[in-house]
């Protein structure tokens, strides 16, 4: 399965990613404060959740999905000056070095392996170390990889397996 492009994510996400975009230093706290959070789990998040980055025609099925990523968002502390990586694999092996290498590689394997309950803490670790590393997150086409992540082909954990696993020279 190949890498989706902007214009091949769908309008929801594309529109949820912009929405993120624009909110200030208080609504991004708010946020930050529910790091990980399922929205049962949200602490005076829900009405900003609901009011200025929801938008309209989302199943509720995926509303825990959008939730975890908004308050995965401003952990990333700098503007975009420079494109992110195509997906999250492919972010964390350009923050990997010789030092920090076994411990992340446990730490992506985990996080491959993680169910939908496992998966907003295993992410939730995943992206604080990335941006602590400055690393960068497409924000969208995580959203799409968490709305993803339980298809029986396990699409998602092979293209990110691959982004951060297989030699560089490797064919795709």
């Amino acid at each position: 399965m190949s890498q989706t492009t902007e214009k091949e994510l769908p309008k929801p996400i594309m529109t949820f990613v912009e929405n993120l975009a624009k909110l200030d230093a208080g609504d991004r706290a708010q946020l930050k404060r529910n790091a990980g959070n399922r929205l049962a789990e949200a602490n005076r998040a829900i009405g900003l959740f609901y009011n200025k980055l929801m938008p309209p025609g989302v199943g509720q099925w995926a509303e825990d999905w959008y939730f975890l990523v908004a308050t995965l968002y401003p952990l990333e502390k700098e503007p975009a000056q420079t494109p992110p990586p195509p997906n999250l694999g492919a972010s964390l092996r350009q923050v990997r070095t010789e030092k920090n290498g076994s411990g992340l590689d446990r730490r992506v394997e985990r996080l491959l392996d993680a169910d939908e309950q496992q998966l907003p803490f295993q992410l939730r670790q995943a992206v604080y170390f990335l941006t602590s590393q400055r690393g960068r997150v497409h924000w969208a086409q995580l959203l799409k990889d968490v709305l993803d992540w339980s298809q029986p082909s396990r699409s998602v954990q092979r293209r990110w397996a691959r982004a951060y696993f297989a030699q560089e020279n490797a064919p795709n």
